[in-house]
């Protein structure tokens, strides 16, 4: 019953390590840092509550004879930083500022008026905090102002920002596919599959102790001793944030392929994906609170999780309960659409995001290193830890495959989701999960070669279902 899920994949195997090469090619050539250092002045201001030097930014903007500013059409995004007790103008807390897409910031200069009034601008500063995270094209004047000694570059809007048509077919798109694919993941399960829970309480109880602790901590190590933790944490963020999602349909492959334990594999997968509502965001802002930069909107997570992995995972198991024979021969077909869906939103957020990925610096050898590396640890003390509470070699196999193979689709969209929100100037969460999810195919396979030395099996062992 189960194979038909797993036939249908293995063409993905090819075309996901052609686009791990393609990947590593396309990324960038030379360092953008126009914007990023003005982004860290200003939201470090706002965090210390450093309102004179805030408002004197406010003040300067609004001082600029605007008629005879440059005027320009660009993409970019908006971004606003809030800052507790600061009334920049009507009802507006904080800063606005707009990045174009090689990086480049600008101030929002908002005129001043009774809030935005009943003036002409009225239309077009209307409704911003909706505009946040989304790709947009600025029809604007652009001019600069001394602050302190120092020109900072303010924007002002000639029309209201639209958001760009690819944009927002994009991220329709990835949530109807992802939705669908966790549709047919639950098409393959039923309740007995998390009756595991009570069979093999102590095999769980291990194997969402690796997922949930011991991989993050193995992403706050790497990150830490090799420098990405301080320098580049939104990288480190992405390693968390992968650690931080729970197993998917490619762990009950490998396990399959790897003759470990499937009946365990698919009940912690389906146990892990319920409690990501919780474990994913917890475990986001508690890896990521000490970072300044980094800002984890724990309630756009929680609501990915409940409307793309909750609520479609519930209607498959309904349909495959109620329609067992239509479930059962739906099944490759989903299976077979998971695979084209990490494939599209990789390849299109790739293209899509394409201008943040120059920084080569960012993404050094040593970044590719680390994040292969994470996914073989993870398997590899995965396969032997459970050895120490005398988990026998079959269920290793497949806790080590369910540790370090995650739902790397999920953790892709939400990093696509979020990026825009937390500030993350050149998608490196994005990047980061992108690559995790492509190369434990490889680490996944190089992991199951070794169980025959690291985890023999008991040619007595039960291994079926």
């Amino acid at each position: 019953m189960k194979r038909a899920l797993f036939d249908f994949t293995m063409p993905g195997k090819m075309i996901l390590f052609t686009i791990c090469i393609i990947l590593i090619t396309f990324i960038g050539s030379s360092r953008v840092e126009a914007g990023e250092q003005m982004y860290q002045e200003i939201s470090a201001a706002a965090r210390e509550g450093n309102h004179d030097f805030l408002l004197e930014l406010v003040n300067s903007g609004r001082a600029i004879d605007w008629s005879i500013a440059q005027e320009t059409e660009f993409e970019g995004n908006l971004r606003f930083l809030e800052v507790e007790g600061l009334k920049t103008n009507g009802d507006i807390t904080g800063i606005y500022l707009v990045r174009k897409l090689d990086g480049t910031l600008f101030i929002l200069s908002v005129p001043t008026g009774n809030g935005f009034g009943s003036t002409e601008l009225e239309g077009i500063y209307k409704g911003l905090p909706e505009l946040l995270g989304d790709k947009l094209l600025f029809h604007s004047l652009i001019a600069e102002a001394a602050v302190d000694g120092e020109n900072y570059p303010f924007i002002r809007f000639l029309e209201q920002p639209q958001q760009l048509l690819l944009d927002r077919v994009f991220k329709i798109s990835i949530m109807f596919m992802f939705f669908f694919v966790m549709l047919g993941m639950g098409l393959t399960l039923t309740v007995n599959d998390f009756v595991m829970v009570v069979k093999k309480p102590k095999a769980i109880l291990v194997g969402l102790l690796m997922q949930w602790l011991l991989m993050p901590l193995l992403a706050l190590g790497a990150a830490y001793f090799l420098g990405f933790y301080h320098n580049f944490p939104f990288i480190y963020a992405g390693l968390v944030l992968i650690c931080a999602c729970p197993g998917g349909v490619t762990s009950n492959l490998m396990t399959f392929y790897a003759k470990g334990d499937l009946a365990l594999s698919v009940s912690l997968t389906s146990l892990s994906t319920v409690l990501a509502l919780f474990f994913t965001p917890f475990i986001l802002a508690l890896f990521c609170s000490n970072i300044p930069d980094i800002n984890i909107p724990v309630s756009l997570i929680m609501q990915t999780i409940i409307g793309l992995v909750l609520v479609p995972l519930t209607i498959g198991m309904i349909i495959r309960k109620k329609w067992e024979a239509f479930a059962q021969k739906a099944t490759p077909y989903f299976s077979a659409l998971g695979v084209f869906a990490l494939i599209t939103v990789i390849t299109v957020g790739l293209i899509t995001n394409s201008e943040k990925f120059a920084d080569t610096e960012r993404y050094s050898f040593m970044f590719y290193v680390m994040v292969v590396s994470l996914s073989l640890l993870g398997m590899l003390m995965a396969a032997l830890l459970p050895r120490l509470v005398q988990i026998i070699n079959y269920q290793a196999r497949a806790l080590s495959m369910e540790v370090g193979l995650r739902n790397s689709t999920l953790a892709v969209t939400i990093a696509l989701l979020i990026q825009d929100l937390m500030g993350d100037f050149y998608s490196s969460m994005f990047v980061t999960t992108a690559i995790y999810g492509i190369s434990m195919y490889i680490t996944g396979f190089i992991i199951i070669m070794l169980y025959r030395k690291i985890l023999p099996l008991d040619s007595n062992v039960h291994q079926s279902k």
